[in-house]
């Protein structure tokens, strides 16, 4: 039987290993035939979507794999607005709003609120939090 999933990351993209656990569940879960509908990004997991952050060169680049899961996929990438502004993560109309300098949103993620994070929660069968 095929189910819906929903996954939380709250761990950042270094540091621990929340985030590379989350995607290597969600390889895993694609892989069995399940369906990955959202990954929403809260608290330090927002950092998950900094396109600036530059691993080392034998590191997991988290940042684009995320990106690349949800191209092959079509997963939706949510960030928490909130979340992500008070840790220096924004796109280009956040970035205009509060008149700064630049953006550094990685391209397939989202900005968005709780609300995104309750819809996707009450639309699948599983919600996992890293």
């Amino acid at each position: 039987m095929s189910l819906d999933y929903c996954l939380m990351v709250t761990g950042p993209a270094y540091g621990n290993q929340r985030a590379s656990s989350a995607l290597q569940f969600a390889r895993a879960l694609l892989a069995c035939g399940h369906r990955l509908g959202t990954v929403f990004f809260y608290q330090d997991g927002v950092h998950n979507a900094n396109r600036l952050s530059a691993p080392a060169g034998d590191e997991v680049d988290l940042v684009r794999a995320w990106h690349d899961l949800a191209q092959q996929h079509q997963v939706a990438l949510h960030v928490c607005v909130a979340a992500a502004l008070r840790r220096g993560v924004t796109d280009a109309l956040q970035a205009s709003l509060l008149k700064r300098s630049g953006e550094n949103l990685q391209p397939g993620f989202e900005l968005s609120g709780l609300g995104s994070l309750a819809q996707a929660a009450l639309g699948c069968d599983r919600f996992i939090q890293f």
